[in-house]
């Protein structure tokens, strides 16, 4: 197959590759060349946009015009499509989401209830944020739809795959079974071990992220990694908000 040097691409993939740690987009960059590139993420279930539900997510490129080129060609009265030049930090937050989603999960297997789910949501963002800034990325976009939209939709829809994942461990399930059970990729399973690569390259403390990665690949307990996180240090929420 063939691609001109000046057709764009759209990319609408979340995640971090493993090996290479490279985002989406970066990946397009390293095999199809330089090229004009726009990412399209946010919270969309696809089952919601085929029903016609409203839905808002955003259309992200170093080039300007690709991004309102994108926006205009998307936009619709049910679907509606903002501009955000900061791709790096649309593409992180869409993909480290879904770690938190798993981790929602796990509460709701759980059966911990609101008041837990309110909290992970907000550390689980404080999270995302420190490692998207510490990469490049802006500290407003983690505010925004592919940041704190993406999450919230992620972490409480009972769409989510990465949620269900995590609802299914908190029950007591093995992951390898519930891996192998599955018709769809939870693909946060697999950005989890991206994810804390990339807090040690970078030096982010991300204490949700290690619990998850332990439940995961080291077969911890999950009420084990809860009481972790409850016990740490006590400290001012300001010395952890961005």
């Amino acid at each position: 197959m063939f691609f001109s040097q000046e057709i764009p691409i759209v990319s609408v993939t979340k995640g971090i590759e493993n090996d290479t740690l490279m985002t989406p987009s970066q990946i397009i960059a390293n095999v199809l060349g330089k090229r004009p590139i726009s990412l399209l993420l946010g919270p969309s279930h696809a089952q919601e946009v085929a029903y016609g539900l409203p839905t808002t997510i955003v259309a992200s490129s170093k080039d300007d015009n690709l991004a309102r080129m994108v926006q205009g060609v998307f936009t619709t009265d049910r679907f509606r499509v903002y501009t955000n030049p900061d791709m790096a930090g649309v593409e992180l937050g869409a993909a480290m989401k879904n770690v938190i989603a798993i981790a929602a999960g796990i509460c709701d297997g759980l059966k911990f209830g609101d008041n837990s789910k309110a909290a992970l949501i907000s550390r689980g963002l404080a999270e995302i944020s420190r490692l998207g800034i510490a990469m490049g990325a802006q500290k407003s976009t983690f505010s925004g739809l592919t940041g704190l939209g993406d999450l919230i939709t992620t972490c409480i829809s009972p769409y989510g795959r990465n949620r269900w994942v995590g609802e299914q461990i908190g029950k007591g399930r093995k992951l390898q079974e519930i891996l192998e059970t599955m018709e769809q990729i939870a693909e946060g399973v697999w950005t989890t071990k991206s994810v804390v690569a990339l807090s040690h390259k970078f030096s982010v403390e991300m204490p949700i992220t290690k619990e998850i990665y332990s439940v995961l690949f080291s077969n911890k307990n999950p009420l084990e990694a809860v009481s972790n996180l409850m016990m740490r240090a006590p400290r001012s929420e300001m010395e952890e908000l961005i």
